[in-house]
């Protein structure tokens, strides 16, 4: 307690003049402070200013009554601030104002504020972005703000009523209410108009619920149910499903509906010892997918992957146990939802797998390695057939086939001179309980197609079943051989900034394999990559350049790998296994290449180049080709360039594969990226892409986007085109941001403003 003018008259104190009153939670500076020490109450006038220590709450009035033993009071016309709860959530624009109120009077109960006829806003005052007012706030910091009949503005312009507004401002701010509203625009969906509830079931468990409305095709609802049921375990279930009413116009005579379901559930656990995971994803059609999916590379993903698993290791890591349940959805065309689906589905039901990693037998000169893996479990295949087409109903599809494999691995490895030589030997046993009996017959028959492209007569290859056992036993033998590294350094010009030295480092390595024993490849039917091993005799080599630069510090970095690589093939039919005139698929060839090249017999590979360089920090390029000497040209050919300088950045990529449309489809789709600025950055930011079909002769996805950041809230829009053959659609999105509180409207993210 303190003031120029101290006067006492028993238990009242009269301060003049910077009067200042302290406690070690609190402290209340005035012009004039009148303290009663009986009763605790304070009374300021002039310039008062009260802050809390703990908190951090500043608050400035005019005059008031304060009592410092119950810790409640009056003030008028009041100003002040209270700490901002800054989340780190990617998905919402912070920053680091403090919240700013302001209010004709306001009551101060404990750690209490209510406020009346006042506002409050996070922007800079005296002339802020959006501020909410209501004749009532109540609001306790660091635990919750509400307020009744509350009005928010925009630069003095009413934008939306609220009849209740709750916000949590404690570090785990989780309260049920309704959600801001949504709303957008498509070229085929219409106006789109939403609002959700988000329901804190209690401290494991919360569900955010939202309903939209399209008024050209009708109602569509996403769900998203989180939960912790212990401090080992958690899941998040996400559902997205739209009900198309109306269906969508191609003709007169062509509406299609196009409505589904997909979901997702994710989940962790530990259980007796085993750690589990679970990723399990439903679609009900590719069509919805493409039709209804908010993102590009969803939309023309034809693939749905599912993996449950719990795997326990023992003594020391050195043995793993998994069980494995596993689903694999691939979609070979699109079709009406009345149609039935042409897909492929792949699925473990389960597996029990059992390996042991290396562990040393042997020592000395020659020491020894022994390592193996186990599988046993029961897989389904169900695939689309010729049978449907020609109407044999009768033939039985494939069903389950169960499996049991063993593998072995015995290896050594040995060096001199700088020569490393590491040779090795599986033993391979694989036991099936059903197999194919005759494989490629051929019916003219009219394979599935989507209704917009054509559908010409075309044979169609199917197989025929046996019920009958396959034993298969295999022995595989590598020899891994490796040389000397040839180095070479270089003192670089200085204008190159590469660093004060660079090495050039040359690695060689070659690898022969030879599999025998695989005399019923035919008969196996395929479901993972145990299943297209065949027999094979070839020699794999690899030469590798490298590029490292060491700076004025000291330090080692590499900025370039080149990698060349070619296989030759001393069986050209790989025991058999390859056919003439059809897409063959044996792991051999996979393990070199992602794409098909064998269409018959053949001695070599293609010639696989693999680049990636980053010489400096503003650009990134990789890029792989492969090409064919059999053919005599590029076979894929695929490339991506990134660029970033300060807030600039872009990039380009391209893919293209002109190899035989027996093995891959034609494919040539270039992407244009670039942009300014990122996500929560102050200012204009801007970004843009484009995907485009060069053999089509068409953008198959456009996007443009541009916002703008103030200090306390942003809005962007955006527009997305697809053209993808059963979508052609224009989408119009935006989205308010109101800093450390949250986000409005039909774009929910700031997308791809990195």
């Amino acid at each position: 307690m303190k003031g120029i003018v101290n006067e006492s008259n028993n238990e009242w104190r009269h301060l003049k003049g910077s009067a200042h009153l302290e406690t070690s939670e609190m402290q209340i500076s005035a012009d004039e402070i009148d303290y009663n020490s009986d009763t605790g109450w304070a009374y300021a006038r002039g310039h008062v200013h009260m802050e809390q220590f703990s908190t951090g709450d500043k608050l400035n009035a005019d005059h008031g009554e304060y009592n410092l033993q119950t810790e409640e009071g009056k003030f008028y016309v009041v100003d002040g601030t209270a700490p901002a709860k800054i989340l780190t959530s990617p998905a919402v624009l912070t920053t680091t104002n403090p919240f700013y109120y302001q209010a004709q009077w306001a009551e101060r109960i404990k750690n209490r504020y209510i406020l009346h006829h006042g506002f409050v806003t996070d922007c800079k005052m005296p002339k802020p972005w959006w501020n909410f007012q209501a004749p009532v706030f109540d609001i306790i910091p660091g635990d919750r703000a509400l307020a009744r009949h509350a009005l928010f503005r925009l630069h003095r312009v009413p934008i939306f009523y609220l009849p209740w507004f709750y916000r949590p401002l404690g570090r785990s701010p989780r309260q049920s209410g309704f959600l801001t509203p949504n709303f957008g625009h498509t070229s085929t969906r219409g106006y789109m108009y939403g609002a959700g509830y988000y329901w804190a079931v209690n401290r494991s468990y919360d569900v955010d619920g939202l309903m939209q409305y399209f008024t050209a095709r009708g109602p569509a609802e996403s769900i998203e149910v989180r939960g912790k049921p212990n401090t080992v375990s958690d899941f998040d279930f996400n559902l997205y499903s739209v009900q198309d009413l109306q269906g969508f116009e191609y003709s007169p005579t062509d509406i299609q509906k196009q409505g589904g379901t997909e979901f997702e559930l994710t989940g962790r656990t530990q259980i007796f010892g085993f750690n589990g995971r679970l990723d399990y994803n439903y679609l009900s059609s590719y069509l919805f997918r493409q039709a209804f999916s908010y993102s590009f590379a969803t939309a023309i993903s034809s693939e749905v992957d599912s993996i449950g698993y719990l795997q326990r290791h023992f003594k020391d890591d050195v043995y793993t146990v998994n069980i494995v349940m596993q689903r694999t959805q691939l979609f070979e065309a699109v079709t009406t939802l009345t149609q039935p689906p042409d897909q492929v589905i792949l699925q473990q039901l389960p597996s029990l797998e059992f390996s042991g990693r290396d562990q040393q037998i042997a020592g000395g000169a020659l020491p020894a390695y022994f390592s193996f893996g186990s599988s046993a479990g029961m897989l389904e295949r169900d695939e689309p057939t010729a049978y449907e087409n020609i109407g044999l109903k009768s033939i039985p599809s494939i069903g389950q086939v169960g499996r049991v494999d063993l593998e072995p691995h015995l290896m050594t490895a040995f060096s001199f001179a700088g020569f490393s030589l590491s040779p090795a030997i599986t033993l391979g046993a694989t036991d099936y309980s059903n197999s194919y009996a005759v494989n490629y017959e051929t019916y003219g028959a009219i394979v599935p197609c989507s209704y917009y492209s054509a559908c010409p007569p075309t044979p169609t290859v199917f197989v025929k079943l046996a019920n009958s056992n396959v034993f298969r036993k295999d022995a595989d033998f590598t020899l891994d051989f490796r040389t000397p590294s040839l180095e070479k350094i270089y003192t670089p010009p200085k204008w190159l900034h590469l660093g004060t030295k660079l090495k050039h480092v040359i690695e060689a390595e070659a690898t022969y394999e030879y599999v025998t024993g695989i005399n019923q490849f035919e008969r196996i039917i395929h479901f993972d990559a145990t299943d297209i091993i065949s027999n094979t005799n070839q020699l794999t080599i690899w030469l590798t350049n490298r590029l490292y630069r060491k700076d004025k510090a000291g330090n080692v970095s590499e900025f370039l790998t080149w990698r060349l690589a070619q296989a030759r093939y001393f069986d050209p039919t790989f025991g058999g296994a390859v056919l003439p005139g059809v897409r063959n698929v044996v792991l051999a060839t996979e393990e070199l290449s992602p794409y098909a090249f064998l269409a018959g017999p053949r001695n070599y590979s293609p010639v696989v180049s693999s680049l990636s360089l980053n010489p400096y920090n503003f650009i990134n390029i990789e890029w792989r080709v492969e090409y064919d000497p059999l053919q005599h040209k590029i076979i894929d050919d695929a490339f991506t360039v990134n660029l970033r300088h300060g807030m600039y950045y872009a990039g380009v990529g391209d893919t293209a594969i002109t190899t035989s449309p027996l093995l891959v489809p034609q494919a040539n789709q270039v992407n244009f990226g670039g942009g300014y600025g990122n996500t929560n950055r102050k200012g204009w930011n801007a970004a843009a892409v484009i995907d485009r079909d060069l053999l089509a002769g068409r953008n198959l996805f456009e996007f443009i986007q541009g916002s703008y950041n103030t200090d306390c809230c942003g809005y962007s829009i955006q527009l997305r085109r697809f053209n993808i053959g059963i979508r052609d659609e224009n989408e119009w999105l935006f989205s308010f941001s109101v800093a450390n509180i949250g986000s409005f409207g039909s774009l929910q993210k700031q997308g791809r403003i990195q």
